[in-house]
């Protein structure tokens, strides 16, 4: 593996078109659950072929299994945790938000088995891949706790043993997403005390990626949060965010988004290599890894290989212009 400007990406694919049949006909009680997760694992194996083949240095399962990132732990919390209504999200998109309905507990494994076969088809990392506590909340109504922090830090011992077993299964990373940051940056006091929560004691490099905000004001609270890497947005917003790593002290390691997932366009080889160039202004190559700016999810799977294909082969070039092994 290089010594610096690893490649990753922050999470979700696409899902094939049979994996989306076949979620619809489940719904449908037309399939079994078992019949619905053999085409899970196949679809999963099919994502980890992929990045094998173009080349990243750390894969993800690619959440075959998950239909939405806080909906899927929900009905797994099953004890404290129920499914609502339709409730529109945006544009003319709904979703059904879930509810907190008694005191939050861990109830058993809830990614491992996954995690395990993905990384049993692959001798490159797997990263596990979990659903921050500020998010979760967030995102539910609450009709069980009295105060938003208590709900978030109880959701937080639940994220945490979850980060424990997967870590225990062998995960060497583990990245807990917290969308939901960007729309409070006021209460981001909050989530570092979640996120302090879930990543205690934990040996495996654990990492946070949050969407693009408005965190030009609590900068210095994000540098500290309790992870060793953040995963950035950057392509989206023409790498404004970069100007505050320049001027902040900051010792953590940054995955750096340098393709924008909001866009049917692929970039091309020199606009990818002009993104981590600048990156490499500001933190050297060893604390620098690349990857798209969100997960690929709302891509086409053509699209999503093709951005891909071109983030890897640029950072090839600026590898071997640096002299950087790999």
């Amino acid at each position: 593996m290089s010594k610096g400007l690893l490649t990753t990406t922050v999470g979700s694919f696409p899902k094939p078109d049979y994996l989306a049949q076949a979620r619809n006909q489940f719904s449908l009680g037309k399939i079994d659950r078992q019949e619905l997760a053999a085409l899970e694992r196949q679809a999963t194996a099919e994502v980890i072929g992929l990045q094998e083949e173009i080349g990243l240095d750390i894969l993800v399962d690619g959440e075959m299994e998950r239909g939405d990132m806080v909906a899927y732990f929900a009905e797994l919390l099953s004890e404290s945790m129920a499914i609502g209504g339709l409730v529109r999200s945006y544009g003319n998109r709904y979703y059904r938000k879930p509810i907190i309905i008694g005191k939050l507990h861990w109830q058993g494994p809830m990614t491992v088995e996954m995690w395990r076969y993905a990384q049993g088809l692959t001798t490159k990392p797997v990263k596990g891949m979990l659903t921050g506590p500020y998010t979760m909340v967030d995102w539910s109504f609450d009709e069980h706790y009295e105060s938003r922090r208590e709900a978030v830090l109880d959701m937080a011992r639940v994220v945490h043993q979850e980060a424990v077993e997967l870590e225990k299964a062998g995960a060497r990373y583990i990245q807990v997403d917290e969308p939901a940051a960007s729309s409070r940056p006021e209460e981001m006091e909050l989530v570092a005390q979640g996120l302090a929560v879930v990543t205690e004691g934990l040996k495996a490099k654990t990492i946070t990626h949050m969407c693009y905000g408005d965190f030009a004001s609590v900068f210095d609270q994000i540098a500290r949060l309790p992870v060793d890497q953040l995963d950035i947005e950057t392509a989206n917003s023409d790498y404004d965010l970069l100007e505050m790593f320049r001027h902040h002290r900051f010792d953590k390691e940054v995955a750096l988004g340098v393709v924008d997932v909001h866009d049917h366009r692929v970039e091309t080889v020199e606009e990818v290599k002009e993104g981590i160039r600048r990156g490499l202004e500001v933190l050297p190559p060893e604390r620098l890894y690349i990857d798209p700016d969100c997960g690929l999810k709302t891509r086409t799977w053509e699209e999503a290989a093709a951005k891909l294909r071109v983030m890897v082969q640029a950072v090839r070039e600026v590898r071997r212009e640096l002299g950087i092994e790999g």
